[in-house]
């Protein structure tokens, strides 16, 4: 499904204001996760600043031991503290990835952004080699720039 048919799809999913923050969180992971064929995990980490670390708080897919990840460490830590989106299409190339699964290839993080602070981000893996283009990039920008405004 194309990017600009699933963003509707993500507007009425925020918007439902009847079910809870953390629930619409989940309900934009599955969507993402069943409707991009290269999307195998999706999830929101968010940000405790004065622990420096991120919680893992809603995702689609296999369940990850790695719910709370310190800044620094691993792609999501490193986007912690660079506020930069991150693009690995091999993380087998990546000294500091964090192996979530043996299936996964590629990763994309992307910062999210509230009053100008970094308060979390998106995280996708992929099983699938290089699969990310600036499409996806944009998109997710997007999204994160719309989840922003439930937050």
């Amino acid at each position: 499904m194309p990017f600009s048919k699933l963003k509707p799809k993500i507007n009425t999913i925020l918007a439902n204001d009847a079910v809870s923050t953390n629930e619409r969180l989940n309900q934009v992971c599955e969507l993402l996760q069943t409707t991009v064929n290269y999307y195998d995990w999706v999830g929101f980490y968010f940000a405790n600043e004065a622990e420096k670390t991120l919680h893992l708080k809603a995702f689609a897919g296999e369940p990850t031991d790695h719910t709370v990840i310190p800044f620094g460490k691993g792609i999501c830590g490193q986007v912690a503290v660079s506020n930069q989106n991150f693009v690995v299409p091999d993380v087998k190339a990546q000294d500091n990835y964090i192996a979530c699964s043996i299936t996964v290839k590629a990763e994309i993080v992307i910062p999210l952004f509230k009053e100008g602070k970094n308060i979390g981000q998106i995280d996708i893996d992929s099983n699938t080699a290089n699969p990310f283009t600036e499409a996806d990039t944009k998109f997710l920008e997007w999204v994160n720039e719309e989840v922003a405004k439930i937050l």
